[in-house]
């Protein structure tokens, strides 16, 4: 039985990540490299990226070993749905030495199967864009928000980093010294914490910066509103509780008042000790005060044991989470 071996992959728009594993619960191999999603980058970029993750989580086992494989991918419905993207993928797949099967599934539910092994849950993601998620039977159901910048993503790193612009907009037009927070956004986008002109002329400088750029690079400005927060500046105080009130929100329109299935925190927003990830469980569990919290794991391991599970060696799931991940489960 340890002599089999599966394969995970956490595959997101900025890293690649790679799990290999015995059926004994023992890390065998791992990889990373850079985004390979390829709704971000193409599939032909995307493939360069899994190859190379693939390749070093590989360098030290025997890829006729591995049985099953699960790749997680934001955007899995448009690669499935796309023949050349999806004929790409097989490509490298089989290129690396492997010839088992492999699922596709959403990003969401490996970082629900990063956390726990309960068949049934909530995920909630707050990274560059923020989509909450119903999990059933370990397949994703009911899905809110995920709509991208323009018409939602509401609390995410692209809304924090526009809301923190807006604020400092909103100081220049009343002719206040910058806040905390207004310096910060003038130092990350025109060099300085002070305007360098009359206020008329820093804002439409500043908004000519912003527009100039991609959107999803105002997620990059997020960090900002966290160190503000932690200074006590008013504006991000009030971005903070107005992006957690909202995630939380999305996670009401899935998920019933009485239920007490786990939830799961995802994203670098909800899992690395920021205030934001402190006012969203605080919401949370005050609504469902019986439902466990916790935060994600390793993504590309969440995967490996979602591959792992359907074999028919694994007879105890559970166990192999547990010693897989790491986790106490409820």
């Amino acid at each position: 039985m340890s002599e089999a071996l599966v394969i995970g992959l956490d595959v997101g728009g900025t890293a690649t990540r790679v799990a290999v594993a015995s059926l004994d619960g023992e890390p065998r191999g791992a990889g990373r490299a850079g985004g390979g999603n390829p709704t971000s980058h193409g599939a032909q970029a995307a493939v360069v990226q899994l190859r190379s993750a693939l390749s070093d989580a590989l360098a030290t086992v025997d890829p006729s070993r591995v049985r099953a494989g699960t790749i997680g991918l934001a955007g899995a419905g448009r690669l499935t749905a796309d023949p050349a993207g999806r004929a790409a993928f097989d490509r490298v797949w089989r290129e690396v030495g492997l010839r088992c099967p492999y699922m596709l599934v959403g990003d969401a539910l490996v970082a629900y199967a990063s956390a726990t092994d309960a068949l049934n849950g909530t995920v909630l993601i707050a990274g560059t864009g923020a989509i909450a998620a119903e999990v059933r039977g370990l397949l994703l159901g009911r899905i809110a928000d995920g709509h991208g910048w323009l018409l939602g993503d509401a609390g995410s790193g692209f809304w924090l980093g526009r809301a923190a612009v807006r604020a400092t907009l909103a100081d220049l037009d009343r002719h206040r010294d910058p806040t905390r927070l207004a310096q910060l956004v003038l130092t990350a986008l025109l060099g300085s914490p002070s305007p360098p002109a009359a206020p008329r002329q820093t804002v439409d400088t500043l908004v000519q910066v912003v527009t100039r750029r991609p959107p999803v690079e105002l997620a990059a400005l997020a960090p900002l509103v966290m160190r503000a927060y932690d200074a006590g500046d008013e504006a991000a105080l009030s971005i903070i509780a107005s992006a957690a009130e909202q995630l939380s929100e999305s996670v009401t329109r899935i998920r019933d008042d009485d239920t007490e299935t786990p939830i799961v925190l995802a994203g670098g927003l909800l899992t690395d000790g920021t205030p934001l990830a402190a006012a969203v469980r605080k919401i949370l569990h005050g609504r469902w005060p019986h439902a466990p919290l916790f935060p994600a794991g390793d993504g590309a391991m969440g995967a490996a044991w979602l591959a792992a599970r359907a074999l028919p060696d694994v007879t105890d799931a559970a166990l192999l989470h547990a010693r897989l991940l790491g986790r106490t489960h409820p």
